[in-house]
């Protein structure tokens, strides 16, 4: 994306807990009481908010510092590949949400071991239903997304959706914040990809 100029402050829309790039004050608190072991329903809405995932997972211990939650899950769906990012049936996720920062990352590791790369999402911050049992943890995408595979080659994905998106998404201001964010995600995966 070419930009002209400095686009001035971010003030991307509110829109409350459902789908807002601000944090959802409940969620902070919620999913930083999640403990290992715990079991949760993962679902992705996309950007216009209808679902396109629903799966369970599992709170497991982390590397990474509140307010990161780490879960993981393991691939049932058909081969699917992106960029070179191959997801097989089989295949364990290790999922990194927050309900601050507007991105997540997850691992693809195959099952004999091996980590294939990594896949993140720039997303509004995610959020916690709590039924009491089984909370959801929902993520609600952004369009872009990028792939780093294991020997480190990165693919920017996407920016072909956001330049098509309707409002508020072609809004100036808030389509030089999802592109920012998405520098931050590169950031974020690099990060991780050195701890492990």
């Amino acid at each position: 994306m070419t930009t002209t100029g400095d686009p001035g402050p971010v003030h991307p829309p509110l829109s409350g807990w459902n789908g807002s790039w601000t944090p959802h004050p409940p969620s902070i608190a919620r999913l930083a009481g999640l403990t290992p072991g715990h079991s949760v329903t993962v679902v992705k809405h996309r950007p216009d908010g209808t679902e396109a995932a629903r799966y369970p997972a599992t709170v497991v211990s982390s590397h990474v510092s509140s307010p990161w939650v780490e879960v993981e899950a393991v691939w049932s769906g058909s081969l699917v590949d992106v960029a070179g990012l191959a997801f097989e049936r089989g295949d364990l996720l290790k999922e990194y949400f927050s309900p601050l920062h507007p991105f997540n990352a997850f691992a693809v590791i195959a099952p004999e071991g091996p980590r294939k790369g990594w896949y993140g999402n720039v997303t509004y911050p995610a959020f916690l239903l709590d039924d009491g049992m089984n909370p959801t943890l929902v993520w609600h995408d952004l369009y872009l997304d990028l792939v780093v595979l294991a020997d480190g080659t990165v693919h920017l994905l996407d920016d072909d959706q956001l330049d098509a998106a309707p409002a508020p998404f072609s809004d100036q201001a808030m389509h030089y914040a999802i592109h920012a964010a998405r520098q931050d995600l590169l950031a974020f995966v690099r990060s991780l990809d050195v701890q492990q």
